[in-house]
């Protein structure tokens, strides 16, 4: 009987990805004799190697074989643990994830950064043979007399190498193998700010190798790139004339334009569209406790007892049975409130399935910027919604790079500031009430509010004699394009962006709040839904239809008091709530339905908070406290201003949920127009006794 192998296929890639990410952070700790870490990548990537011989993926099985070798010669102690070895080891780790993520795709996996790490791992197992084999025969070696030489190379890359897949850096490593390496980066081919491309390479070097190595092994480096770029090769003789020997010419400026200018094929586009649509249809799976499965078998066969007991109940039915049927009645309201407690606790897992990434990313662009800086996380066994985890990555990844690039400052500027060298990042979740907290703190230069609030100045966001709080401050840099940094940057833009991490994080039902302190560091808190499937909510009633607040939302409810209303310019209605003037927001009138009631006298408030701010919306009816089912509008019909979501009540009926963050701008744009209409039909005079 033949066995289907295709079917345990899913189990080998989520056993390959936990095992890159085991390799991965194991990696960005490794030192020279940790035997415990390096003998638990060396049976991660084995285990790759021996799952993908099995499903014959082939490409796997190479590369791994590759990488599996080099880090059998580091296990035992044929070969020192060094930093340039480990960065390889880092970028074959992103090999063989992009190799295994294109199994798991059903596409082909064409990628040049590949097949270059893969030559660079060729070359580093070479020149460690060569150099065992030296030890071991150093008669032989004298016999081969092979004189150290001076190559001095030229190396001019097309603008669009990098775009490729292929990196300099790791060319440079590669020539460091074979002898002592110096190099000068020239960069007199840079542009001007206008004129320059983000995506293009503009540098070219000069280096200079001395090894023993030949003319075809200085050249082997480079033979991955061979078409895309300039490279001279001159060798130093011993009466130092230079004797040119290789010359690899440019293409023709015609056709070596950045790849970036050029208009993307179609077939990429295809291809594009396709991953995006395979993407968003997986489903995806989840790794569940059995201790969790075991609760829900038990729940079910309460369920079913309870059940039974009812449909026994129901068979000739009488009233003296009504005791027994209302106590099973709430005995299947409680069934089925545990099943769905249980059910949801299915979907949640541990933060560290998002945190992992970081550490990682930090030790990248603490590379690219120059800057030491140490990553600490606390709290990622907090547990959240599956939903929720996978669509808050990107906003942190956001926030992360913004905290590395213009949070911590330059290890010059912290020492002239009495600062540890060394800044720190941290990563923190906890829960608190309904929603889970993730902070993310620097200890670098602060924010400066001064600054912040000049640029809104500049750009017309805010009125010279608006006079706001230092946390309203910090929050204009959400707006759309805003920034204050003086220099553009390929990393972040503390700014740049921010408007669409927030837009993220509010589509979540969450929000986003600042803390910052000149020269001590920026604290990024998220406040999130601990699930987007369930929401706990108030149901109030406006005119005929009924909406839900999020009760995470409300502060409080209350019956109005004539005397504390006050009416101010723009049609604008204040509630004076003991320290705060507390905006009114009508339901019926922004939503244009008719009310039983539009008195404010008469009115009941909901006050809820978003973003820092309080506003009152005017109800005609407060109705039950529940939680119910969130369904997406988007999904089955369209987004809706003001509206997060909807769904079905007990009696089969459709309340819309809510969107306070949403709701608040779209009374604050109604007022503003309102109040400008009102001021365009004044005469002139008149509008020097307006209050604003």
């Amino acid at each position: 009987m033949s066995i289907d192998l295709s079917q345990f296929i899913p189990s080998f890639l989520e056993e390959s990805f936990e095992g890159l990410e085991l390799m991965e952070s194991s990696l960005l700790n490794l030192q020279q004799g940790d035997d415990d870490s390096i003998n638990a990548i060396f049976r991660a990537a084995h285990s790759i190697k021996g799952g993908a011989g099995t499903f014959g993926f082939n490409e796997v099985t190479e590369f791994t074989h590759l990488v599996e070798t080099l880090l059998d010669e580091m296990r035992d102690g044929r070969r020192e643990i060094v930093q340039p070895d480990i960065e390889l080891l880092l970028v074959s780790v992103d090999c063989l994830r992009m190799l295994i993520e294109a199994i798991r795709d059903e596409e082909t996996c064409n990628n040049n950064n590949i097949l270059a790490t893969a030559k660079l791992l060729e070359l580093a197992l070479d020149n460690s043979n060569a150099e065992s084999t030296g030890k071991l025969s150093n008669e032989t070696s004298a016999q081969q007399n092979n004189t150290i030489a001076t190559w001095l190379i030229t190396f001019v890359p097309e603008p669009h190498l990098v775009q490729t897949g292929n990196d300099p850096l790791l060319l440079f490593n590669a020539l460091s193998e074979l002898g002592e390496v110096s190099l000068e980066a020239h960069s007199q081919d840079i542009p001007s700010l206008l004129e320059l491309d983000a995506e293009a390479l503009y540098l070219s070097w000069s280096l200079a190798i001395k090894t023993s190595a030949n003319e075809d092994d200085i050249k082997e480096v480079f033979e991955w790139v061979e078409d895309e770029c300039q490279l001279t090769l001159t060798k130093k003789s011993v009466d130092n004339q230079d004797e040119t020997l290789l010359v690899t010419p440019l293409h023709d400026e015609t056709t070596a334009l950045p790849l970036a200018k050029q208009k993307p094929s179609t077939a990429v586009n295809i291809t594009q569209e396709k991953k995006s649509q395979k993407a968003k249809n997986d489903s995806g799976s989840i790794r569940v406790g059995v201790d969790k499965v075991d609760s829900l078998i038990n729940l079910v066969g309460e369920l079913v007892i309870t059940q039974s007991m009812l449909s026994e109940l129901g068979n000739e039915f009488e009233m003296s049975k009504l005791a027994r049927l209302t106590t099973g009645l709430e005995q299947l309201l409680q069934n089925t409130k545990e099943l769905q407690e249980s059910v949801m606790r299915i979907r949640m897992l541990p933060i560290s399935f998002v945190f992992n990434r970081f550490p990682r990313l930090v030790h990248d662009l603490s590379k690219k910027t120059g800057k030491e800086i140490t990553l600490v996380i606390d709290g990622e066994q907090t547990e959240l919604d599956k939903t929720v985890m996978e669509q808050i990555g990107d906003p942190l990844v956001h926030l992360v790079r913004n905290a590395v690039d213009h949070g911590i400052e330059s290890k010059a500027v912290r020492i002239a500031h009495g600062k540890a060298e060394k800044g720190t990042i941290t990563l923190a979740a906890y829960h608190q009430g309904g929603n889970i907290v993730i902070e993310i703190n620097d200890d670098g230069g602060g924010i400066n509010r001064q600054a912040v609030f000049e640029k809104a100045l500049e750009k017309g966001i805010v009125d010279a004699n608006t006079t706001l709080s230092e946390s309203q401050v910090f929050d204009l840099i959400f707006e759309p394009g805003f920034s204050t940094a003086k220099e553009l940057s390929d990393i972040s833009g503390r700014g740049v962006g921010m408007d669409v991490v927030k837009k993220n994080i509010q589509s979540l039902g969450g929000r986003i709040q600042i803390e910052s302190e000149q020269g001590k560091g920026s604290q990024f808190k998220v406040y999130l839904p601990l699930t987007l499937a369930i929401l706990d909510g108030q149901l109030v009633k406006v005119g005929s239809e009924v909406y839900i607040i999020p009760l995470v939302t409300i502060v409080e409810s209350l019956q109005v008091k004539e005397q504390l209303v006050n009416r101010v310019s723009g049609d604008m209605v204040l509630y004076r709530l003991r320290e705060d003037n507390v905006p009114i927001i009508p339901i019926y009138s922004l939503f244009n339905i008719p009310a039983e009631n539009k008195e404010i006298s008469n009115a009941l408030l909901v006050v809820v908070e978003a973003d820092g701010q309080k506003v009152g919306l005017m109800v005609d009816d407060l109705l039950a406290q529940q939680q119910v089912v969130v369904k997406s509008l988007n999904e089955n019909y369209q987004q809706v201003d003001g509206i997060s979501g909807a769904t079905i009540l007990g009696d089969g009926s459709v309340a819309m949920i809510l969107d306070i963050p949403g709701m608040i701008q779209m009374a604050l744009k109604k007022s503003q127009r309102a109040q400008q209409a009102k001021l365009a039909n004044k005469p002139e005079l008149e509008l020097e006794g307006v209050s604003s």
